[in-house]
């Protein structure tokens, strides 16, 4: 959109599990706009979790009404380069012939799959190593089984096969494209040979055509009609692939942290191929960028491609915030109320002991069959010390975490809203026991892809976070705590 004489702006567009955001960006970093939309997940049967995509698209334009509604009569309004669309992985949407949806899209959460992974597992062990992650319900490859097993009416409408957030990009330009960082997260992926498993789309019941071609990125795909603040009618504004938001939120993450455009001195190190980071929610990722894709029969951990040719390591782990909100909700008490207790009680919490995994875990920390619990309570144990037991639980987590993945570990960066407490973040790098840094940045995968769209019409994005240096103090109490909660654990 070149229609103003503002300053260029690239969007970024994430389609999240429960929300959509798009994220404005001057191309000097200053975030101009931002506008969310949320929308529900529908849940017909128990373990099912589906949400018409309608519901994205009505997402997107209410979102996008009211981002460039707040720029209206702006003094500059900004002219948009190119937008970036990035989305939850995993889900299914099925597209008729017509190019509508057959049926609600199938989401990552979504377990009704377990009962289709016996055959999944029943692959030859040298297909089903080069498939390079855990077999999970939720990815695409076990949900089209099932899909073709129950409803086999769905299947056969079908003309494409997509994830969200290319569904929600075709609606922007007609295309029908995908790229690596989401393919390589159904299942129906060769990580060796870098392409489609035909043996694994075979066992899904999908055909090479059904599935979208794979461009990079950054490739341009197509424009969107966009008007311009300020302007007399609509521009055609360039449109690339885009990525999965994890990878986005890694391409946002790693930039910040390297420092572009005079940050270079804070973000030293940061671009070095041994780097974590560590992203703290609901859940927690920890994820190991530039590493090898090697086939493996029985990985704990997930392969996926990243956006710009590479790959990365995933650790996935489900009980993150989700057991400290838990546990909050059983102390009866708010997150600042919560953080001040355990800021309150000794290193070690006086011996307790909280095992967070309230949902069970993917098999990397714990297993599926795990549940949580209190150990080593004491007369000397009280409210404080157990808000602080459960807060030292998420560090302990991540460490093990780390530990999983097996390498010999760098610089962490520490990333997400369960880091914005220092006192927490502190504690989790006293923990971990590495050198540190924390990248304060919102909507990662939102800015993350509109830093892919900035590359895909040759501009450089400079990415809007706060990056500060954390320096880890070994403290004997805090590894003692460590080594009972192994115990506990195991």
């Amino acid at each position: 959109m070149t229609g103003s004489a503002g300053r260029s702006a690239y969007l970024g567009i994430d389609l999240g599990t429960s929300g959509l955001k798009l994220t404005l960006i001057g191309s000097d970093g200053t975030v101009i706009a931002e506008a969310e939309a949320s929308y529900g997940v529908d849940t017909p049967q128990p373990g099912h979790a589906e949400t018409d995509p309608a519901e994205w698209a009505r997402a997107l334009d209410e979102a996008r009404t009211a981002l460039f509604g707040s720029l209206a009569g702006g003094r500059e309004p900004p002219a948009v380069a190119s937008i970036g669309v990035t989305g939850q992985m995993h889900g299914v949407v099925l597209v008729g012939h017509d190019g509508r949806p057959v049926r609600p899209a199938v989401l990552w959460p979504d377990q009704r799959a377990v009962s289709s992974l016996g055959a999944w597992h029943a692959l030859p062990e040298t297909v089903r190593r080069r498939l390079g992650n855990p077999l999970v319900a939720g990815m695409a490859g076990p949900i089209l089984s099932w899909l073709r097993e129950h409803e086999p009416g769905s299947v056969a409408a079908t003309a494409a096969v997509m994830s969200p957030k290319d569904w929600l990009r075709a609606l922007l330009t007609s295309d029908r494209t995908t790229d690596r960082s989401d393919a390589s997260a159904t299942l129906l992926w060769d990580v060796v040979s870098d392409d489609w498993s035909k043996e694994a789309l075979q066992l899904a019941g999908v055909g090479v055509e059904q599935l979208p071609r794979v461009v990079p990125s950054d490739d341009l795909v197509g424009t969107t009609p966009v008007t311009a603040p300020g302007s007399s009618g609509e521009e055609q504004v360039p449109v690339v692939a885009g990525g999965a938001d994890t990878a986005c939120a890694l391409v946002a993450v790693r930039a910040a942290a390297v420092g572009a455009e005079g940050h270079e001195a804070v973000g030293r190190g940061a671009d070095r191929a041994d780097i974590l980071v560590v992203n703290v929610g609901t859940g927690i990722q920890v994820l190991r960028p530039a590493v090898a894709a090697l086939a493996d029969p029985s990985p704990v951990t997930h392969l996926y491609a990243d956006t710009e040719g590479g790959w990365y390591e995933m650790l996935a782990i489900q009980n993150g915030g989700f057991a400290l909100s838990w546990v909050q909700a059983q102390l009866g008490v708010g997150w600042d109320e919560f953080v001040r207790m355990a800021a309150s009680a000794p290193p070690g919490s006086s011996g307790a002991v909280f095992v967070p995994f309230l949902t069970g875990e993917r098999g990397g920390v714990a297993s599926a069959s795990s549940t949580a619990s209190w150990q080593g309570l004491t007369p000397t144990v009280g409210r404080a010390e157990m808000a602080r037991a459960a807060l030292e639980a998420l560090a302990f987590t991540i460490r093990r975490g780390i530990e999983v993945l097996g390498a010999d570990p760098g610089p962490v960066l520490l990333c997400g809203g369960g880091s914005r407490e220092p006192w927490l973040r502190q504690l989790i790098a006293d923990v971990i026991g590495l050198p540190m840094r924390h990248v304060q940045l919102r909507s990662a995968s939102a800015v993350g892809a509109a830093v892919l769209a900035a590359r895909g019409v040759g501009g450089r994005l400079t990415v809007p976070a706060i990056v500060t240096d954390l320096v880890p103090s070994p403290d004997d109490a805090l590894e003692s705590a460590y080594e009972r909660w192994l115990a506990a654990i195991r």
